[in-house]
């Protein structure tokens, strides 16, 4: 298992292409060269946590081959900032972690847990905003009693609904004079969404190459149902994080650093103009990275009390009020 120490020192790399350029491996070090193979990049293996690649590149077996050698992942990403493949170091030797996953044991209040800690986080947001209508107040006493709510429930059907209402709450107050008219997920319908969606999918990434390092089977989860091809433990240890990923963009919005003209829509859908998809990445992976300590302990907390005790008042909360 990767200590604290260890994972501290590990770096995420983004990469972007054009068609010059190509990835190998050499004396334990990734390398960039363009086209007359002159280097432009190059970074120790050892201290590679997770790589994207963005774009169009030509890479080796050997760097395949590397990259399970020291156990980083490395995402595919098209030019509209969706993955469209991965090479995934997987850790299925933890099969006593795995056969405690399928016994399905405490599997309600473990989603009762992760659930809690995310409403907790959207409300400590909606009541960090400096000027509250008496509606938006309201709205503040209405998320209070769904999160009391959450611990009595008795099947995840119920929580969904939970779920669903404090999701809508949260977004209603906390996006407020934005122009924001509702989460849609993958439907791109603004910029918004749009943004969510790419903040989302990298946390999504992060979180479950956290997981793989304990060996977890990512697509058997406690909240989430089972579902082809979908991992739903990744899709529900995010939930807790989501909230990185929306007070960035309120705090972008706020301060100019999300300018609507680096967008265009196309078919009733937004998309990132391509010269501004490296911006839109930085934007969201240094803001993931200033969590990343905090992601590691959550996940290492999660995987110890899981294996052994699985005792619910021992699991670790992430608490956005901590790091302003």
């Amino acid at each position: 298992m990767m200590s604290r120490p260890d994972f501290m020192s590990k770096q995420l790399l983004f990469i972007d292409s054009d068609s010059s350029k190509k990835i190998k491996f050499r004396n334990s070090n990734l390398v960039v060269v363009d086209e007359n193979n002159k280097t432009i990049l190059q970074h120790s293996c050892h201290k590679i946590f997770l790589v994207f690649i963005y774009g169009e590149f030509s890479i080796t077996s050997v760097l395949i081959k590397q990259a399970k050698r020291f156990s980083f992942p490395i995402i595919f990403l098209n030019f509209n900032l969706k993955m469209y493949y991965s090479v995934i170091p997987e850790n299925k030797g933890n099969f006593l972690l795995r056969k405690k996953q399928y016994l399905d044991l405490n599997k309600l209040e473990i989603s009762k847990f992760l659930i809690s800690n995310k409403a907790e986080n959207q409300l400590y947001l909606m009541k960090s905003l400096r000027y509250k209508t008496t509606q938006e107040k309201i709205c503040i006493d209405k998320m209070k009693f769904l999160i009391s709510q959450i611990n009595n429930c008795s099947s995840n059907q119920e929580m969904l609904g939970i779920e669903g209402n404090a999701s809508k709450l949260f977004f209603k107050v906390y996006f407020k004079n934005l122009d924001f008219r509702g989460r849609r997920p993958r439907a791109k319908e603004d910029i918004f969404n749009l943004l969510l969606d790419i903040g989302y999918h990298y946390l999504f990434n992060f979180i479950e190459a956290n997981l793989e390092l304990y060996g977890f089977d990512t697509y058997y989860g406690v909240h989430h149902t089972l579902f082809y091809q979908r991992k739903s433990l990744v899709c529900d240890v995010i939930e807790p994080f989501r909230c990185i990923i929306d007070r960035k963009i309120r705090k972008g919005f706020n301060l100019k650093q999300i300018d609507r003209n680096d967008f265009y829509e196309k078919n009733g859908q937004y998309f990132i103009k391509k010269e501004c998809n490296k911006k839109y990445s930085q934007f969201f992976l240094k803001e993931i990275l200033s969590f990343k300590e905090e992601i590691f302990l959550f996940i290492q907390s999660y995987y110890r009390n899981f294996i052994k005790e699985n005792d619910i008042s021992k699991y670790s909360k992430f608490t956005l009020e901590e790091k302003k």
